[in-house]
């Protein structure tokens, strides 16, 4: 809360509100699908660490990987995995779709997440690279995911997937309850050396949809 007076983080200013609305839903992935001892985990578009530091610190044998682009972002990761001591977390300062075609990190993680990243189709695509053959992608959506499911089919296909399940939870939060739903995509195939696009490109176009019906 102290570094969101200078960065934008979080627009939940209340601890209690914090502690669930971000650091327990972080951990409903922990509930979704099976993280494999001492997997390599992806965080993409990490912003404030969610879900990947909530992730490290319940499960210090992770290794976690924080992908964001925003330099003010990066720098406020970089601070806490310090502060916490996550020895086997680091930050990767660069888009996504960059980052997918480093053969560093390019089909290198067990598991990669990403939490309202973008409609599922897109998030697919910035995703899905990052894995291994065997892999998990975990998208982290809000309770109306049916659609985009429908709507990435598609777009999951080209790049090397299948959708094994839509998992939900509900999150008691103060006042309220929560709907989440994580969409998990098992990686079955390589995804093909042409994706992901050129940064922007993926938000734009996403990947098997046509925009001008959409628009229409």
């Amino acid at each position: 809360m102290e570094s969101n007076r200078r960065v934008n983080l979080t627009s939940i200013t209340d601890p209690q509100q914090v502690a669930t609305t971000h650091f327990l839903d972080s951990l409903t992935c922990l509930l979704a699908a099976p993280f494999p001892h001492a997997a390599a985990v992806a965080d993409v578009g990490s912003g404030a660490g969610l879900p990947g530091i909530p992730l490290a610190i319940a499960r210090p044998d992770l290794r976690v990987t924080l992908i964001e682009s925003t330099g003010k972002k990066c720098r406020f990761l970089e601070r806490v995995v310090g502060i916490l001591g996550l020895g086997k977390a680091g930050v990767a300062c660069a888009r996504a779709e960059a980052v997918g075609h480093d053969p560093e990190h390019r089909e290198s993680y067990d598991v990669v997440v990403a939490r309202a990243l973008a409609e599922a189709a897109v998030a697919a695509e910035l995703c899905l690279p990052l894995a291994k053959v065997g892999g998990a992608v975990m998208l982290m959506k809000g309770p109306h995911a049916a659609e985009e499911i429908d709507r990435a089919g598609a777009a999951i296909s080209i790049l090397g997937g299948e959708v094994e399940a839509a998992r939900r939870f509900t999150i008691n939060a103060p006042g309220e309850a929560l709907s989440r739903t994580i969409i998990v995509v098992r990686k079955n195939r390589p995804t093909p050396d042409a994706y992901p696009r050129a940064p922007g490109r993926p938000g734009k176009r996403p990947l098997g949809i046509d925009t001008r019906r959409r628009e229409g």
